[in-house]
């Protein structure tokens, strides 16, 4: 089922960018032959892949940095296939690793989906964890689950706030990134109806974060390095 499913996403985005997906499978290809000889998996692992075959995408898990779907530029999804069942699976997947992989921002890329699409959402909860000095310095405000298709992002206010800041896809570490302090972003929801959004703060820079993620922008290529960490760092050392 889970390959089915995944051959049809593949078709769909071949559809939509047949070059995109030959040259994502020829970076990888390229990728696995320069670590011929170490080994990456346990046995079990490794059992399991012979067996049920690779993930296919939407992934379950985040893909982590060195994918090469995470370096590609993510293609936009025609309007009328938004309804598409392909396309709304891959909604539904990346709402299901949003909420259990404790995440406030999610890119279809992160799944191994070369697709413009995003989700966020920072609720409550995960806002009271946070001391309140810092969330008031910070201006983090929970906001609630909002989906972007084909976004365009609209500076409003060019003053940079810098901030530390992790990422699913770079998991264990945190640097300090400067963001914009406001922006506006446009696009289509999950229904394909017109949305827009005016953020600041906190809000604003996870909207700049994936939206970096649908260019294959990292947040490592905008960090300072010098305050790039393991955020296990004194475990590590113990």
């Amino acid at each position: 089922m889970l390959m089915t499913r995944g051959c049809r996403i593949l078709g769909l985005l071949s559809r939509y960018s047949p070059s995109l997906i030959s040259g994502i499978g020829r970076q990888s290809s390229r990728l696995c032959a320069s670590w011929t000889g170490v080994k990456t998996r346990s046995y079990w692992r490794y059992f399991k892949r012979s067996v049920l075959g690779a993930s296919s995408p939407p992934y379950k898990r985040v893909a982590q940095t060195g994918d090469p779907v995470l370096r590609s530029q993510a293609q936009p999804v025609p309007p009328e296939h938004i309804s598409h069942p392909d396309t709304q699976a891959v909604l539904k997947r990346m709402l299901a690793v949003l909420k259990s992989g404790g995440c406030v921002g999610l890119s279809a890329p992160q799944l191994g989906v070369p697709l413009r699409i995003m989700a966020m959402e920072l609720p409550e909860d995960m806002c009271q964890v946070v001391p309140s000095e810092v969330r008031v310095m910070r201006e983090m405000e929970p906001f609630p689950l909002t989906i972007f298709i084909n976004p365009s992002m609209r500076i409003l206010d060019s003053r940079k706030l810098h901030f530390p800041e992790g990422c699913s896809s770079l998991r264990g570490f945190s640097a300090v990134v400067p963001r914009f302090y406001a922006v506006e972003i446009s696009g289509l929801n999950e229904k394909g109806e017109p949305t827009t959004w005016k953020a600041q703060g906190w809000a604003a820079r996870i909207i700049q974060h994936e939206m970096d993620h649908l260019d294959g922008v990292l947040y490592c290529d905008k960090m300072d390095p010098r305050t790039f960490i393991n955020v296990n760092w004194m475990e590590v050392n113990d």
